[in-house]
């Protein structure tokens, strides 16, 4: 939906040319069956953008103010749904802060079960993305790929966890409950049916002629606004900023995984660079899913999860946590003064901070790019708004 607020008004001026007013646009807010509510408000002159405002807060539930309610296993069910498309790893960030601040040290069969979940889940992320983007371009092809894998992943998930988008399935201390009998099978035979179907983007997507035609060069993004905005992920590293939690600051099993673990970097910053990045990044989610398997497959029988008290209390302080999610960074800065409800649990989503570079990157581009510059920054705006 577009809405012009300001008519565009042409008046001819001395020797005959033709002066005009720049326009405002709004672009959205669209309908929350897409990615999400995200409305740009942009001026323009003539086909050129001039100004561009990211408008934010269509979708916002106030779950920062809610996890002040709530006590420390509820809040996982609020902290899973900012970004539907990264469950799993929005509640691995909360858990992670509440044990960090419990001092817990949870079962290896938990930590080595949680990598690989949180690598099942980034795919499941990143097939969203590598077949609506091309959509976005015209490609409707793509999609339909895209959700035939995503369902081979989703029962996997839906298996262990019973549910299919928000799994609930971390808690404080390890996981719900431990995997059913012969889940590791079938996982590793859903796995490999994905991978052998992962070259149809290389063909389908990144072979065609249009599609790199209507990318390479557009929405360069410089490694000064990638610092200087904090954005994170697959964004950041399409413009040669190699930072990756996973590697840089190693949480769950990823220290042991360095050998099969790849940092996948461009140079070129552009929209067509951010999708090899992400197309890239899955291939090696996919490698890491098989490695946990393997390490899985090795350990002894034993606990899944801590025995809890009734009541759950985290002590009196303060602690950060974060978390390499498929979008980017997720930050959870806990505050507790000793009861069984957080005092102050702050979110730093990936995508709030993606998106805010925007505002410097689409004046000057043509009205045309803004559709492949907004689609490559594969955000999910619920993760703006929280």
């Amino acid at each position: 939906m577009t809405e012009t607020t300001q008519p565009r008004q042409a008046t001819v001026g001395i020797g005959g040319a033709a002066e005009s007013t720049d326009m405002v646009l709004n672009i959205g807010p669209q309908h929350p069956s897409t990615h999400g509510v995200l409305r740009l408000r942009l001026v323009l002159d003539g086909e050129v953008i001039r100004h561009a405002e990211p408008v934010i807060g269509y979708m916002h539930r106030g779950a920062e103010k809610l996890f002040e309610a709530r006590d420390y296993r509820q809040i996982i069910v609020l902290a899973n749904r900012h970004d539907w498309l990264s469950a799993f790893s929005n509640e691995l960030g909360v858990v992670l802060a509440v044990e960090r601040m419990l001092g817990m040290e949870v079962p290896e069969r938990a930590v080595w079960t949680r990598t690989l979940l949180a690598e099942l889940n980034r795919v499941l992320n990143h097939l969203m993305f590598l077949g609506s983007y091309p959509l976005e371009l015209g490609g409707i092809t793509p999609i339909f790929h895209a959700f035939r894998e995503r369902e081979d992943l989703q029962h996997i998930l839906e298996e262990v966890s019973g549910g299919r988008i928000h799994y609930m399935f971390n808690r404080v201390g390890g996981l719900k409950e431990d995997l059913p009998a012969g889940w590791l099978g079938r996982t590793r035979e859903a796995v490999a049916a994905v991978r052998s179907r992962m070259d149809v983007y290389d063909r389908l997507v990144l072979g065609n002629e249009i599609f790199r035609g209507r990318t390479r060069g557009v929405g360069v993004l410089s490694p000064e606004a990638v610092h200087a905005y904090g954005v994170s992920g697959p964004i950041a590293r399409a413009s040669g900023v190699d930072f990756d939690l996973r590697r840089d600051e190693p949480y769950l099993g990823y220290g042991e995984l360095r050998d099969t673990l790849k940092v996948v970097t461009r140079q070129e910053g552009d929209c067509l660079a951010r999708f090899e990045c992400l197309l890239e990044q899955t291939h090696n989610a996919l490698d890491l899913a098989d490695a946990c398997l393997d390490r899985i497959a090795e350990l002894p029988p034993g606990p899944i999860n801590q025995r809890l008290p009734k009541v759950l209390k985290a002590p009196e302080g303060h602690t950060y946590a974060w978390t390499e999610n498929p979008l980017g960074v997720n930050g959870y800065y806990l505050v507790s003064k000793g009861d069984k409800t957080p005092y102050r649990l702050k979110l730093r989503s990936a995508s709030y901070n993606n998106i805010q570079v925007l505002s410097e990157l689409l004046p000057g581009t043509l009205v045309a790019d803004m559709v492949a510059i907004l689609g490559s920054f594969f955000f999910v705006v619920g993760d703006i708004d929280k």
